[in-house]
């Protein structure tokens, strides 16, 4: 597994107000495609994204309380589909536990999440809307 973090997504409690923050701060939004159910920047190679905490949780399948979610998950994005489920196999062979197998997902992609050895959710994902570029580097796409 390569060194990499390809985005960070921050559960949040309300969509607008924190878009309406980072929005203060100077950021600029990604895309506008679908900004009312996430929020996407680019972050000099790396991906953020806000997303409604109980939605994120839903999305790795664990219940949104402490410790089992801490409301923020890592994604590692990869380059094809058939690269999810071996790196999810190798993070439990590490010692990690994969909470979600990999599968298909509403968006068009590929996922399934593993927590480390201190409970934090990755995310191995396929995106095919935003391929990585020939440097393993994540931009999201419009």
């Amino acid at each position: 597994m390569e060194p990499r973090l390809s985005v960070v997504t921050l559960g949040v409690a309300n969509l607008a107000r924190s878009r309406a923050f980072y929005d203060a701060l100077g950021w600029k939004v990604a895309s506008e495609r679908i900004a009312d159910q996430i929020v996407t920047f680019n972050l000099n190679g790396i991906g953020m994204a806000l997303f409604p905490v109980a939605e994120l949780a839903e999305d790795a399948e664990v219940l949104p309380e402490v410790p089992a979610f801490r409301g923020v998950t890592l994604a590692y994005n990869v380059r094809t589909r058939e690269e999810v489920a071996p790196l999810l196999r190798q993070a439990e062979a590490a010692g990690g536990r994969i909470v979600k197998q990999a599968k298909d997902t509403a968006w068009g992609g590929h996922a399934g999440y593993f927590a480390d050895l201190d409970h934090h959710l990755w995310e191995v994902c396929w995106n095919p809307a935003s391929p990585l570029d020939e440097n393993g580097n994540f931009h999201w796409q419009g």
